[in-house]
């Protein structure tokens, strides 16, 4: 049912919600005015802080080029100007994620945490490769402090050498060990981050799945594909591109736990996003989506019920408005995982074949993400148009779309790639008046 974007953009799309400000104006149109602007139909459901290009890794898959060859870290006074940028345009941003490079090397690292915790920011993240959290205890324990509204996501590609070779330039399975045992030992929420290739590490997603339920500090796994930027500009081969679709199909047919209407479709971004929830429960697993009829999914989908022919499925809808609200409040990226934590103990109270359990928690929650970049090979103006993940650009008044910003604003693209684009579309401007 939820396969082809097309259906999914007829059906289970939300109507868009905006952020509190925008920052540039239109000149050129989109992808050219991204800041955002006043064309863009999605505020920042996350938010990314990137506080450094210097990394311990130089991943060959790398859309920022990060590595052991740079060494910029962004001083403290920027990083808050950037900060105050996600919160005037978001007012109480609901996930802020800091990234790099690898933003544990910074220097001032926990300064940048206290930084983003005296701001009213929901949920915050920390993107990282577990490097440091697995050689330094001291440092994994004072991460503990931080809790709760505080996760790691911890990119966790294979269960193998070979493709962690090909993605990481690096075999990292005892690194993974180590910070998972740590994680575990601190109640430290941990989100595994998987970037998937086709043909590379495409067979062990559900592996990676199964190995996340066995960890009671993961909250979940993010699937993501490769995006053509950074290292894999010139990466034009389509054999090893995987679509949203595809990676759903693996998943469902390499686990045991989850069916079809199990992983739907992310209403803010449909085309880009698919989600799926379970409960982990005294060493069981149940998948939370397929328990809700599809009917609901879809007719309430927007703020007027689409019509039903059947007059008995039409009045059950009509009839549970608050069943569809919980529905598409959790199924939203617009939420901390917390907050969502707390709306599905409100929609399982909803449900009658549910029981709920009294002390249903983040630490129950397991969830499933897939994530489909958009590039060069598949951009689409008008998915563009709904991203809901943005960076905080440098300059702190500027959030962009994390997909345009990989094509034409990271470090010099402003200028070496997107100046001559807008110099072309002001001329054809010229030219038709």
């Amino acid at each position: 049912m939820w396969t082809t974007i097309g259906r999914c953009r007829e059906v289970f799309i939300k109507p868009p919600e905006m952020p509190d400000r925008y920052n540039t104006p239109i000149n050129f149109g989109r992808p050219y005015d991204c800041g955002l602007c006043p064309d863009h139909e999605q505020h920042s459901c996350l938010s990314l802080l990137e506080i450094c290009d210097a990394c311990n890794l130089s991943c060959p898959i790398c859309y920022a080029q990060s590595g052991t060859h740079r060494t910029e870290f962004k001083p403290l006074d920027q990083i808050e100007r950037m900060l105050d940028c996600i919160v005037a345009n978001e007012a109480q941003p609901d996930i802020v994620q800091i990234s790099g490079g690898e933003p544990t090397l910074h220097p001032q690292f926990f300064e940048v945490l206290d930084a983003a915790k005296r701001r009213p920011i929901r949920h915050l993240m920390v993107n990282t490769n577990g490097i440091r959290i697995a050689q330094d205890e001291a440092f994994a324990e004072r991460l503990a402090t931080y809790m709760p509204s505080f996760e790691l996501y911890l990119q966790f590609d294979s269960l193998r050498r070979e493709p962690l070779i090909q993605l990481r330039g690096a075999d990292l399975r005892n690194i993974r060990e180590r910070a998972l045992e740590r994680l575990n030992k601190l109640g430290i929420s941990t989100t595994l981050v998987a970037t998937v290739e086709r043909g590379v590490n495409d067979d062990e997603l559900g592996s990676i799945v199964e190995f996340a339920l066995q960890h009671p500090c993961v909250r979940g796994v993010t699937f993501q594909h490769v995006q053509q930027a950074g290292r894999l500009v010139n990466y034009t081969s389509d054999a090893h591109r995987l679509t949203l679709s595809e990676v759903r199909r693996l998943i469902l047919n390499q686990t045991t736990h989850f069916k079809p209407e199990d992983l739907i479709p992310v209403p803010c971004h449909p085309d880009s996003l698919a989600m799926g929830y379970a409960l982990k429960l005294a060493g069981k697993v149940v998948p939370l989506t397929g328990l809700v009829s599809p009917d609901v999914l879809i007719n309430g989908g927007r703020n007027t019920i689409i019509y039903e022919q059947d007059p008995a499925v039409r009045a059950s809808i009509e009839r549970s408005p608050d069943l569809r609200n919980q529905i598409f409040k959790l199924f939203s990226t617009n939420h901390s995982p917390q907050s969502q934590a707390n709306t599905l103990r409100e929609l399982l109270c909803c449900l009658p074949q549910v029981l709920a359990p009294k002390n249903l928690g983040y630490d129950n929650l397991f969830r499933i993400l897939i994530v489909q970049f958009i590039d060069a090979q598949t951009f689409d103006l008008r998915s563009i148009k709904k991203t809901c993940i943005h960076i905080a650009h440098p300059d702190g008044e500027r959030l962009i779309p994390f997909d345009t910003y990989n094509m034409f604003y990271r470090d010099a693209l402003e200028q070496t790639r997107l100046g001559p684009l807008r110099e072309e579309a002001m001329a054809v401007r010229r030219a038709i008046v």
